[in-house]
């Protein structure tokens, strides 16, 4: 049988292909902006006849009816970075949060760890041979979909066509529903005021060398560094993730992929997030390479790239260099998520520069101000990047080099670009616990 014979035998509407879904189910969930949301609906629909559905996710973006109240006996998700559509929901005790690196979030399923009865995910029509991309979200998506008993599949004639380790053939599908709706946009987060953005990322530039291959997170202050590197030369990409800001570099001829140590050539990824700028351009354009996140976020294939940058953020950070980016005190706000992998992978890269990145304050709802360099972490609060892996730390008020240094000269270093106004309280707790 010809694979468009397959292809067509397989198509259904979405509530028949949820249909197939049974009570105490585990079912994967594409992330990100590549969420199948017209199966996601059909889903929520058919859940008051469902008792004990896991949803496993990671970062899902736009609305999330399968986590409203009224979902509790009969969808629940089991989240493995806790991103704002299901916080309110971890933090009621509503739904499940697994804490796990981002370079092995595919394995719990590939490994069995967490078995998979259903994957849904969302690709791009199929090519001449019968293969479907999986488009914008490829890195987390790939094994869980290769591991699943079985495959329900969106198809959107407005999915791009990434290259790469990004295909799935349609005899893996066994349900195929098409759909015609444009992939959602999404522009990188607001944190801090501008001007204290602009200060950090024009730190962070000051520190990526030429030829640097980098790792951008997600978040204002990753997407704001790119506007400084156009004096930069040979730069190139191996991330988590990447958006619109690295079209303007290398249309520039700044970002090259030339000097990359591994994929020379080549912008490297696992997933997108943007606007319809970024996904036009991606669409079948050879420059660009997705793949699974246990080969992007794997420390050990990041170290492979010289002069690999990682810049990451944090929640707060502690005068012995403890790193707090997935939780305010014990409530759970986020997760790991690539920092790690990232962080120590640049730190065994030769001439890396690991980088974590955050405003010296936060301010609170009620307008207090607080300082995010702290003399202790707040009881209960989750170390993401031990203070053994933490090499630059930048805030608006400079760069703190911690890499080799005793804790009295890190915590000296770290009071030096806190904010001034908390700096004489940070030198008498660092006394009290004799830091100085």
């Amino acid at each position: 049988m010809s694979w468009k014979s397959i292809y067509q035998s397989r198509v259904v509407s979405a509530d028949e292909a949820v249909s197939v879904i049974n009570s105490g189910m585990r079912l994967f969930l594409t992330g990100n902006v590549s969420v199948p949301k017209i199966l996601l609906a059909a889903l929520v629909r058919r859940a008051p006849t469902l008792h004990n559905v896991e949803i496993c996710q990671a970062l899902t973006v736009g609305p999330a009816d399968f986590v409203a109240p009224e979902m509790e006996g009969h969808l629940r998700v089991n989240t493995m970075f806790i991103s704002a559509n299901v916080r309110k929901a971890v933090q009621e005790g509503r739904a499940d949060f697994t804490p796990v690196l981002l370079s092995e979030f595919p394995l719990l399923f590939k490994n069995k760890v967490l078995p998979l009865d259903v994957a849904m995910i969302h690709v791009s029509p199929p090519d001449e041979h019968g293969f479907c991309s999986l488009g914008v979200e490829v890195g987390l998506t790939k094994s869980a979909a290769e591991s699943a008993t079985l495959v329900i599949a969106e198809v959107n004639e407005q999915m791009p066509r990434t290259l790469g380790d990004s295909f799935i053939h349609v005899s893996r599908l066994n349900y195929v529903v098409p759909v015609n709706y444009p992939i959602p946009e999404m522009a990188m987060a607001e944190e801090g005021d501008k001007e204290t953005v602009e200060k950090i990322a024009g730190f962070i530039a000051d520190l990526i060398p030429d030829g640097a291959t980098m790792q951008m997170g997600i978040g204002a202050i990753p997407d704001a560094v790119l506007n400084y590197l156009f004096h930069k030369k040979d730069l190139g990409i191996h991330s988590e993730l990447f958006s619109e800001g690295v079209i303007d570099l290398v249309e520039a001829g700044v970002l090259t992929n030339a000097r990359k140590s591994l994929h020379p050539g080549k912008i490297v990824a696992g997933f997108v997030l943007g606007t319809k700028r970024l996904y036009d351009w991606i669409d079948d354009n050879p420059l660009i390479e997705l793949h699974r996140s246990e080969y992007v976020n794997d420390p050990f294939v990041i170290a492979q790239n010289d002069r690999m940058v990682a810049i990451n953020s944090a929640i707060e950070i502690d005068l012995t260099g403890q790193v707090c980016a997935d939780s305010i005190g014990p409530k759970l706000y986020s997760g790991v998520g690539g920092q790690l992998d990232f962080i120590y992978g640049a730190s065994r890269s030769k001439g890396g520069v690991p980088i974590i990145a955050m405003p010296s304050v936060s301010t609170l709802r009620d307008g207090t101000v607080v300082t995010k360099i702290t003399a202790m972490l707040k009881q209960g609060a989750g170390v993401v990047t031990s203070r053994n892996h933490v090499r630059f730390v930048v805030t608006e008020f400079g760069v703190a080099e911690l890499y080799g240094k005793t804790i009295r000269q890190r915590a000296q270093a770290l009071i030096n670009v806190a904010h001034p106004q908390f700096r004489e309280e940070l030198h008498a707790k660092a006394r009290e616990l004799n830091y100085l």
